[in-house]
């Protein structure tokens, strides 16, 4: 067997032991034969089988090339650089190269450790080694070159010593670790050093308590590493990284080390701190703390600090301010100007007290300076700055480009119907290949279209059917009839089956009879009304007769039948009955009105249906139902032990009491039918498309049970407020429920609903303020999710409406019995002062008074106090 063959085997089998011992044995002829047809061997592999056989490849490599260009080359190849074992495919490549001249070696490990990359799979999850860095710093060990100073070799160092801390390894990993001299001082300036370090404190310090950090300061207090040298490469990083977060690994070093006051750089945190990272900024807070600064360093660290956005650095500033001495006086009154700017009450109105404080210290310049900052102050402390300081110029605000509304845009209007099913060739099209539609318009047309074509042509339709219906039912032949009952997209190919097999068809009806027998109020009003019209459809078909038409498919995207198609389709059907509840969802689609020409031609109609209809238009339509909502506590659905959920319910019951029982149902709505779930919800809108509110206290139902465990379909929103009717509390509650959805993308379709109805002119602030406040008080929304939710109407261009909705809901949060502010009450005020601004909005809101007068600080309080300048009832 040749020199080839025998490598190949051993890299086809996995076998590395024997791999390296013919590699080591082979002759300069044998090598050059191996060196030619490696490359020939990755040509004719997948990337699948390349990356299982990379390590022995790479030792193969390795030994066979003659060139160290070369080896580096084929080591860092693309699909070869990565090996599964890095720390031993190290030692294997490192043993196959130690016959090679030391001068070779010495080229090789130059050039492995110049192409490192700091991006080969570095990383924390790498504890079997890192690839390209544990080859490069064994041969640097055994070659004896000098460490490189690149950020690659330097981070990949910092892993290794992670992983062997990781592996139990104490200080004396690092303390005889033969790079260590060499690199602890580059590792200050090394791009990526801190990943290692954090993971490093974040998962050796709670595992076992050997980290980095620690092994460098401990290694400082013996003499092992020199201390200044570790304090000065801190105070190096913070300077060019202290604007990034991951500082933080060498604040940690810094306190670790614990500086002598006079080795503190006083000079160097005062100029980090404006833009210092949190980990930074604390820092620099209390090391300045501890040692005295003279005026021009005070006077630069409190104004960073009044300039940094966290309120607590803002704080720190006051209070060093509060013990500044009277040479230092222009200083501070300088940085306390910055905080008259301060959106928080409390801090503007302790930036005033210091500055009154102040004031006989003051420069003239310093003067001019804060009667310049105080114009923007309201009225109350713009009079006390004017009595110590001069008169002071009111200047109108302009307003903040960050608070300017965006345009209104929403999309009105539903997406149009598709086009009507005009042949038994069209309806091939539209059920072809068994595909089953859940669409409620589509379902509808399906089913107009099959009914019409029978009663025209029954061969030609069930030649267009019998094919659907041995798909689908080919398939379902031994479905669970229980799984049919609430489901109309499944219904609607029964129907298929209906009429091509009508007696199979029966025997399922009969079998989903039982079904709905022992459970008949299964599911709820809406989605029984919407089954038994699809059934009563199946009913037709199984028995043979034919009408020319259905009256109820919509001929409007809301699900509206237009009163004079409805006529029309009366006169088709002349003295043949119609389908008693295709006849009562045709009624209840009708517009709310009228043209006189309609309701004469339906006085005109002389069958028993014409005469219904004409007496249903004549009359209104169906009566709006008595809606009533109210916050109640019922069993809570999800609780695995007997808890209870509180949230707003709706009440409805009929106006007119001689309605047939499906259509009554509808308009019924009591505390024994609430914690309901449907998944046919995108039907309900499209059932009433006249009565809104109705159909809101139905959903609203159903998202107090789905919301909290995401089954809420809140599409339904879209379809349900474009439709027409009373919007009252009930459409209020269910958008407001929406709005506390756990996900994002769900509370930005109950954003677009109230966009629209604003959008409109129908929506009614009071009612949706009114939801707010008492679904807040209750439990069932929190504002943790809804004031995002608001903050995005703000900006959209509905600021006028959200301040409308946020002044009537504010009193019933601001006035919570107990005392307490609900949780995420502060961050509600500051959206209300975004939308107060932008709506221009003046005058009261009962309740904000007295949060503001609060002696507490708090943010709510901030807030509030914020909020009344904003509304001018503080003037």
């Amino acid at each position: 067997m040749d020199a080839w063959e025998q490598i190949r085997k051993c890299i086809e089998t996995g076998d590395d032991a024997g791999l390296a011992a013919h590699a080591g044995s082979l002759t300069g002829a044998g090598r050059r034969a191996v060196a030619e047809w490696l490359p020939r061997h990755l040509a004719g592999r997948s990337r699948a089988e390349v990356a299982e056989q990379a390590s022995g490849l790479r030792v193969a490599g390795a030994a066979c090339f003659s060139d160290a260009a070369q080896v580096a080359a084929w080591l860092g190849r693309r699909d070869l650089r990565l090996p599964p074992r890095p720390r031993d495919d190290a030692r294997r490549v490192a043993e196959v190269l130690r016959p090679r001249d030391e001068a070779w070696r010495r080229d090789l490990a130059h050039r492995l450790v110049t192409g490192l990359r700091p991006g080969d799979r570095n990383g924390w999850q790498n504890v079997d080694g890192q690839p390209g860095y544990d080859l490069a710093a064994r041969l640097v060990i055994e070659t004896g070159i000098e460490p490189p100073a690149s950020d690659a070799f330097v981070v990949g160092w910092l892993w290794d010593v992670c992983h062997r801390f990781w592996r139990g390894g104490g200080l004396g990993v690092l303390r005889d670790d033969p790079f260590l001299d060499v690199l602890t001082p580059r590792l200050f300036t090394a791009e990526g050093a801190a990943a290692p370090l954090i993971h490093d404190w974040k998962w050796n310090g709670a595992y076992n308590g050997n980290t980095v950090i620690s092994a460098l300061a401990d290694l400082a207090a013996e003499g092992r590493l020199d201390r200044r040298q570790l304090l000065d490469g801190c105070s190096g990083r913070f300077l060019t990284h202290g604007h990034d977060r991951d500082v933080e690994p060498f604040t940690l070093l810094w306190e670790r080390l614990r500086p002598e006051p006079a080795e503190i750089p006083l000079l160097d945190l005062v100029r980090v701190l404006p833009v210092a990272a949190g980990p930074l900024a604390r820092l620099a807070v209390a090391e300045l703390g501890r040692v005295p600064l003279d005026a021009d360093l005070f006077g630069e660290a409190v104004g960073a600090l009044a300039f940094r956005p966290e309120k607590k650095h803002v704080t720190t500033a006051l209070q060093w301010i509060a013990l500044a001495r009277p040479e230092e006086a222009d200083s501070a009154l300088a940085a306390l100007a910055v905080v008259f700017a301060q959106e928080t009450p409390s801090l503007r109105d302790r930036a005033v007290r210091l500055a009154l404080k102040l004031a006989p210290h003051a420069s003239p310049e310093t003067a001019a300076t804060i009667r310049a900052a105080a114009a923007g102050l309201p009225a109350e402390l713009r009079d006390r700055i004017a009595g110590a300081f001069g008169p002071v110029e009111t200047v109108e605000a302009e307003p903040s480009e960050a608070l300017t509304p965006g345009e209104l845009r929403v999309t009105l209007g539903l997406p149009a119907l598709p086009p009507e099913i005009g042949s038994p060739a069209e309806l091939a099209g539209r059920v072809g290949q068994g595909r089953r539609s859940y669409d409620p318009v589509e379902v509808e047309q399906i089913m107009a279209a099959l009914v019409a074509f029978t009663h025209r042509d029954r061969a030609a339709t069930l030649a267009v059917v019998r094919p659907w219906a041995e798909q689908v039912w080919g398939r379902h032949r031994h479905v669970d009839p229980s799984s049919l009952a609430g489901h109309v997209g499944v219904l609607l190919t029964q129907c298929a089956l209906a009429l091509a097999d009508p007696a199979g068809s029966a025997e399922l009806s009969r079998l989903i009879d039982d079904v709905v027998a022992r459970d008949p109020r299964h599911g709820t009003p809406f989605d029984r009304f919407t089954r038994d019209r699809v059934r009563e459809v199946i009913a037709l078909l199984e028995s043979g007769r034919t009408i020319p038409v259905l009256l109820a498919t919509p001929t409007e995207p809301t699900g509206h039948v237009a009163a004079a198609t409805l006529v029309d389709r009366v006169a088709r059907l002349g003295d043949a009955e119609p389908l008693p509840l295709d006849f009562w969802q045709a009624l209840l689609r009708l517009p709310r009105t009228a043209d006189p020409e309609v309701l004469a031609r339906a006085g005109r109609l002389t069958s028993p249906a014409g005469r219904r209809l004409a007496a249903w238009l004549r009359d209104g339509g169906l009566a709006d139902p008595e809606v009533s909502c109210a916050v109640a506590t019922t069993p809570d659905p999800h609780s695995y032990e007997d808890g209870e959920t509180s949230a707003v319910h709706a009440v409805m019951r009929p106006a007119a009491p001689d309605l047939p029982e499906p259509v009554a149902a509808l308009c019924t709505l009591e505390p024994d039918a609430w914690n309901r779930h449907s998944d046919e919800i995108r039907w309900w809108p499209t059932v009433l498309p006249s009565h809104r509110e109705v159909v809101a206290a139905h959903v609203l139902e159903c998202f107090v049970v789905g919301v909290p465990v995401d089954r809420a379909r809140v599409s339904v929103l879209r379809a349900l407020v474009q439709g027409s009717g009373p919007v009252g509390r009930a459409t209020a509650s269910a958008v407001t429920m929406a709005l506390g959805h756990r996900n994002p993308a769900r509370r930005d379709l109950a954003v677009e609903a109230i966009k629209i109805l604003a959008a409109r002119g129908e929506l009614d602030a009071a009612d949706f303020g009114w939801a707010l406040g008492q679904s807040v008080r209750s439990g069932a929304v929190t504002l943790k999710r809804a004031t995002p939710a608001l903050e995005e109407l703000v900006f959209s261009g509905a600021h006028r409406e959200t301040w409308a909705i946020l002044a009537e809901a504010l009193p019933l949060l601001l006035r919570r019995s107990g005392g307490r502010p609900v949780h995420g009450m502060a961050d509600l005020l500051a959206v209300a002062v975004k939308a107060a601004v932008l709506a221009g909005a003046r005058g009261e809101v009962p309740g904000l008074a007295e949060a503001a007068a609060r002696r507490a600080t708090s943010r709510v309080t901030d807030m509030a106090r914020l909020l009344l300048d904003t509304i001018g009832a503080r003037e």
